[in-house]
């Protein structure tokens, strides 16, 4: 198994609150039909969340994005010369704004796709 793969599996064994809170919705509601993929393997870098079909990359980001902003901005550009549109969230409104990071993405993907978005499924109370 090359290295890319095995940093992505430790990655998905180790994955942050927010990032496993976000993949219960993306995995179950699948946007638009398009499926995601968590921690995949790009050229470069492996990508919190990421949908090949639609070449668009998510990134979750905790405190210590704060010292390494250039590094991502570097990442970043790398994966939009290659084609992929990346979106940039911060952990906390993923864990306490659920919803409007959910409609975010799947505006993204009706850019992408050229269709209007489909409706969100119902968040439970408790969550967003």
């Amino acid at each position: 198994m090359d290295e890319r793969r095995h940093r992505a599996r430790q990655l998905r064994n180790t994955a942050a609150d927010a990032e496993r809170h976000l993949w219960r919705y993306l995995r179950s509601c699948r946007p638009d039909g398009h499926r995601f993929r968590r921690q995949m393997p790009l050229p470069g870098y492996v990508a919190d969340f990421a949908c090949p079909g639609l070449k668009l990359v998510i990134e979750l980001d905790g405190g210590q994005h704060l010292q390494n902003s250039g590094y991502d901005r570097v990442r970043a550009a790398m994966l939009e010369r290659q084609g992929y549109r990346v979106l940039r969230y911060w952990n906390d409104d993923v864990l306490m704004r659920t919803a409007d990071v959910l409609e975010d993405i799947l505006r993204a993907v009706s850019q992408n796709n050229g269709t209007p978005p489909r409706p969100l499924p119902a968040l439970r109370a408790t969550e967003g």
